[in-house]
């Protein structure tokens, strides 16, 4: 079980000939798009000369020219799990040290944070426009934006209506990278994942490279490969999540949460990651980068752990089985305890350590949404309680995730909408920076 998302695969093929999705997307020629050994889409503005610079703030060696901003922010309350990260190991059963999971993906968000710092103080402004757009490339660019647009207004309405208080750029962005999301997992969450295969994994994953180089394969594709060339939008969180999907194909159980953990950023942490460089930061902000970053990484765990408890008796039914085995172990069960669907005085105890959990990485998340640029708070804290509430519903429910579906009713998602927009309202949270002193960060 992946990220909730939905696309269409062509029924004929397992992604031949380029991966084609949906006859409504318009297959390109690169070729046209290219000038003076560029192309349209890239430009000298994000160029990289390849010399290794080391930042003074951060120590980390980048190819890019790097200057850190906003040092004076905060690293997040956590609710104290991850003061330690940079540190963390973990024993393996052979009693040898290892890197946890949790450090692996907090490397990857210090990377982030590293790209989006120095292309924040080359400019202010993120939405800067290609250098070069060729005759003709514009309306197909605009066409393809408008088609993202649509298939997240379909499948996404309440998210997609807080899109719509984002500038244009900015909304655009979000939309192209909602659907490259989509169109990934419904690799092996679709109606033809069971024709789905490594080799056409490696296939998409050669395809993503080539739109970030400038070569999008067809419309929708142009509208990410435009993207990524006007935003700091690094290719990593998107090759994870492919990583993610691999995942899905060779492994059904997971035996730590550490494991759980890495899974959980493979499918959805990820699109926190590819989503901050395109919301934005508020200007009055005090929060570190690296902070903000974190808080979007949880808001995606969080989600994913939610969907996995949402799902527990969907994803039986598919033998598969999206929990710590050595937690449900300690409880006292066992896969067989899910298979057969019963909800016992174990099992509610054990659900609602999981929901703890869950509503922990959510509180963390909300210690970061007040840090996002104004007009991109509204559709994240939207998606942050309503997502939460699944979580109230799994409790009313007695706990019964076998056999019945936790949802928020449409009623409540309207008494939602306002909440999220007040919330939205408010300014970036001040008792952060004091937070950031306490951590040395």
């Amino acid at each position: 079980m992946s990220v909730a998302l939905i696309w269409v695969v062509s029924p004929n093929s397992e992604l031949s000939n380029g991966l084609g999705f949906l006859e409504t997307s318009k297959v390109l020629d690169s070729s046209r798009l290219v000038a003076k050994g560029r192309t349209f889409l890239q430009s000298s503005k994000f160029k990289n000369s390849g010399k290794k610079y080391k930042c003074n703030s951060c120590h980390l060696n980048t190819n890019l020219t790097h200057s850190c901003i906003g040092e004076s922010g905060f690293l997040g309350s956590n609710n104290g799990r991850k003061s330690d990260m940079v540190s963390r190991v973990v024993a393996n059963p052979a009693g040898e040290l290892s890197v946890s999971s949790e450090q692996l993906v907090y490397d990857v968000v210090l990377k982030q944070a590293a790209l989006v710092k120095e292309q924040m103080r080359a400019r202010e402004d993120l939405e800067v426009k290609p250098d070069i757009v060729l005759p003709g490339t514009l309306g197909v660019l605009n066409e393809a934006y408008d088609r993202c647009g649509e298939v997240c207004g379909e499948y996404a309405k309440t998210f997609y209506l807080g899109t719509l208080l984002m500038t244009p750029e900015r909304r655009k962005a979000i939309w192209a990278i909602y659907v490259w999301c989509r169109r990934t997992d419904e690799l092996v969450d679709g109606p033809n994942a069971s024709h789905i295969t490594p080799k056409a994994l490696d296939r998409w994953e050669s395809r993503l490279e080539d739109l970030f180089n400038g070569r999008p394969f067809d419309m929708l594709d142009a509208a990410l490969s435009d993207t990524v060339s006007k935003f700091p939008v690094d290719i990593q969180p998107f090759k994870d999540m492919i990583e993610g999907m691999r995942m899905d194909l060779r492994k059904s159980r997971y035996k730590t949460f550490d494991e759980l953990y890495l899974y959980c950023y493979y499918v959805a942490g990820t699109v926190g990651l590819m989503s901050v460089p395109i919301m934005g930061i508020a200007p009055e902000s005090q929060a570190t980068t690296e902070s903000v970053y974190n808080a979007a990484l949880a808001l995606g765990i969080a989600n994913q752990l939610t969907n996995i408890l949402r799902d527990v008796g969907e994803d039986a039914r598919r033998g598969r089985v999206y929990l710590p085995q050595d937690e449900l172990a300690q409880a006292g069960l066992s896969d067989e305890d899910i298979f057969a669907g019963k909800v016992t005085d174990k099992w509610r105890s054990f659900m609602k350590k999981q929901i703890k959990r869950a509503r922990s990485f959510f509180d963390e998340a909300e210690e970061g949404v007040t840090q996002l640029s104004s007009a991109s708070r509204w559709p994240v804290w939207a998606s942050l309680l309503l997502y939460r509430q699944i979580l109230d519903e799994i409790e009313a429910n007695d706990y019964n995730n076998f056999t019945r579906r936790a949802y928020v009713s449409k009623p409540k998602k309207l008494v939602s909408l306002p909440v999220a927009y007040a919330k939205s309202l408010a300014p970036p949270s001040s008792r952060n920076g004091a937070l950031s002193k306490i951590f040395n960060v």
